[in-house]
């Protein structure tokens, strides 16, 4: 197996939501679909919590909205110690 891949098993992978507010063209990222409405209203983002949480953004899915646009993703890590040794 080659570094790349014993190095990704290693990664953890944490899921990143990515709120994109249309009318104000601001780009804001949050932890989880609850973490969104604890900072915005339904009405900021043009959905409520129910809605997002059925949309199946967790397959890589998009939900647009009048007011935003809803990605999530996988933010990749380094795994810890990556840059031990490295050269600069």
């Amino acid at each position: 197996m080659c570094i790349f891949a014993e190095n990704y098993k290693r990664m953890r992978q944490v899921k990143v939501v990515h709120v994109h507010l249309i009318g104000k063209r601001r780009d804001l990222y949050f932890g989880s679909i609850a973490a969104i409405f604890h900072h915005l209203t339904a009405e900021q983002v043009g959905c409520g919590y129910d809605y997002l949480r059925r949309a199946g953004l967790s397959g890589g899915g998009t939900v647009i909205t009048k007011r935003a646009i809803i990605k999530q993703s996988t933010l990749l890590t380094a795994p810890r110690g990556a840059m031990d040794g490295a050269d600069d």
